[in-house]
């Protein structure tokens, strides 16, 4: 029977993947950062990297559970937790609707239960492509509920940030998800538990100052944006050119801000043993 649940679960991600690795458009696909052009095949094929400049595309949630969790081993917490518009924001709810068709997800958070090289954790994941992966009230709720999921059940957490900061539509509701998540993540903290953060582009705002920030073990994507303003933001305000590379993954890791860039290919792999170093470091 569990092979049977197993089954169907990897079925439901297996589909759930390839409707968010779908890249639209004609054949050829152009790279952003070189300009390039490759097969979108071959795009696809390699986790949505440039096989020209390693140019990371973005990627939705369901497509980046399937690249890092074992096959048949996805279960989703919360996935019918609904959005809501508690200030009545003008188009909100038209924009929230937009957002649900053209990705399938009830919010910009996936959060799940599966394995990683056979260890079980609890996963978590932004997904830009719902209004930029924005942190309202709903995703703050869902965060914080597998923060309290992976502590009563003593699991490991890894959190994929890709957000454009606080979804201000909802005011200071969603400015308290802030506190709320790193409240939580300070009670997990307390019973001495894993927390993996893993910035991809970009990575900003309130989700920066919050949960994103305050992982055990800080990734980082490669060219991932970094940070709490945006540099245009910065380099307006205190009037100076800003370094070549500013806030970008590779500059925040010579600065100390993240413990390594791990390209897409490799994710699993280093989860996989950051899990296994955490388990045999936990033995008695």
């Amino acid at each position: 029977m569990n092979n049977i649940f197993a089954r169907r679960r990897a079925r439901l991600l297996a589909m759930k993947a390839i409707r968010d690795n779908y890249i639209p458009g004609d054949r050829l696909v152009s790279c952003p950062r070189c300009g390039g052009e490759s097969q979108r095949k071959d795009v696809a094929g390699n986790l949505s990297v440039c096989p020209l400049c390693g140019y990371h595309f973005p990627i939705g949630a369901y497509y980046r559970l399937s690249t890092v969790l074992d096959p048949g081993s996805f279960r989703e917490l919360n996935e019918k937790l609904p959005a809501a518009d508690p200030l009545c924001f003008p188009s909100y709810r038209e924009k929230q609707r937009s957002a649900q068709r053209k990705t399938g997800l009830t919010e910009a958070a996936v959060t799940a239960v599966g394995t990683i090289g056979g260890r079980k954790c609890v996963v978590g994941v932004l997904d830009s492509r719902y209004l930029c992966g924005s942190m309202s009230a709903a995703v703050g709720e869902k965060i914080t509920l597998a923060i309290e999921y992976a502590a009563k059940n003593k699991l490991p957490l890894i959190l994929f940030s890709a957000s454009g900061g606080a979804r201000m539509q909802e005011g200071i509701l969603s400015l308290m998800q802030m506190a709320k998540t790193s409240a939580a993540l300070a009670r997990f903290s307390e019973k001495g538990l894993l927390y993996i953060s893993v910035l991809t582009d970009p990575t900003t705002g309130g989700v920066t100052a919050s949960f994103a920030s305050l992982g055990d073990i800080i990734l980082a994507e490669p060219g991932a944006l970094i940070g709490f303003a945006g540099p245009r933001v910065i380099q307006q305000t205190i009037g100076e050119t800003l370094p070549e590379g500013f806030q970008r993954a590779e500059y925040q890791e010579e600065h100390g801000f993240v413990d390594a860039v791990v390209p897409r290919g490799e994710l699993r792999e280093t989860l996989s043993r950051l899990l296994q170093l955490h388990e045999k470091g936990g033995r008695p």
